[in-house]
């Protein structure tokens, strides 16, 4: 019995001895899995720390570091013409070329302006598009004058619906002038330079807005595509180029019209066949 006694007890040391070693041998187990992950997940954390410092690296020898990288400029367009206001030509300042002209668009855009504009562009002439209210009351409207605009041409203000300044109040030219000037910097982002009233004809009052809305006022020297005789490719073309009043700096004034639109790249290319060149608008000064 007691020889019986003995050997239950030795089975149970026995076995508690071995679930001790079992447990060690697991904790062992688990511990050296997790050493593994450990060290895994730190070799993971060193390799990616390598590539972000290598991809940094990169950045920087090719500039895309947008702490230190340069910031983009845009280079202003310096100022080399001024409006001789008491007969509407451009005048050099200091060396500038003088032998150039001015092309201006009025009554834009109804039809043919965008037309227009591509043909100039294609010629590489620059051009001011002075723009009615009325022709850019709808989306498909206004993003045709938007169209002109992101071609590179200079955008003028012709008044909101084309009325002779001089038959309205003071309070309808500020809402013909104004209300434009609104109108044109919800679509293309940029309030006008220049102010060209209807029928050249200007008033004291519509002056000073056009000065408080940092527009300068803008006639013309010639024109001649309203008269019944010059509405043909042929004859606007001889005329615009053979004018008696084609000086240097002369303001020329064509319109939104089918005839100008044929004729506009001839006209061009016979100015440039005596040696004028079309001055950029963004050259002239403008106000303050």
């Amino acid at each position: 019995m007691k020889k019986a006694g003995v050997m239950i007890l030795f089975s149970f040391i026995l076995f508690l001895s071995a679930c001790g070693t079992v447990k060690k041998e697991q904790a062992a187990t688990v511990k050296n899995e997790q050493e593994e992950v450990e060290e895994a997940t730190e070799a993971s954390k060193s390799e990616q720390e390598t590539k972000i410092q290598a991809n940094d690296e990169s950045n920087n020898k090719e500039g895309g570091d947008t702490e230190t990288s340069p910031k983009e400029t845009v280079t202003a367009v310096e100022t080399e013409y001024q409006l001789n206001e008491n007969n509407w030509t451009i005048e050099p300042i200091n060396n500038a070329n003088s032998k150039v002209v001015l092309l201006t668009i009025d009554d834009a855009p109804d039809t043919y302006a965008l037309e227009m504009a591509k043909t100039l562009k294609k010629l590489g002439t620059p051009a001011i598009f002075f723009v009615n209210g009325h022709f850019i009351d709808t989306p498909e409207e206004a993003a045709v004058l938007k169209a002109i605009h992101d071609l590179g041409f200079s955008i003028g203000n012709h008044t909101y619906s084309h009325q002779n300044l001089k038959d309205l109040s003071e309070e309808q030219q500020y809402k013909e002038i104004v209300g434009l000037n609104d109108k044109i910097e919800n679509i293309i982002g940029q309030r006008p330079k220049f102010f060209r009233a209807p029928f050249g004809s200007n008033t004291d009052y519509s002056k000073k807005v056009a000065q408080d809305e940092k527009m300068l006022v803008m006639n013309w020297t010639y024109g001649y595509d309203w008269e019944k005789e010059y509405q043909s490719k042929e004859a606007l073309t001889d005329i615009m180029v053979n004018s008696p009043y084609l000086v240097e700096g002369a303001n020329l004034l064509m319109h939104d019209r089918q005839w100008t639109r044929e004729a506009v790249e001839d006209i061009v290319k016979g100015l440039q066949n005596k040696g004028f060149e079309m001055v950029d608008p963004a050259q002239i000064k403008t106000v303050e």
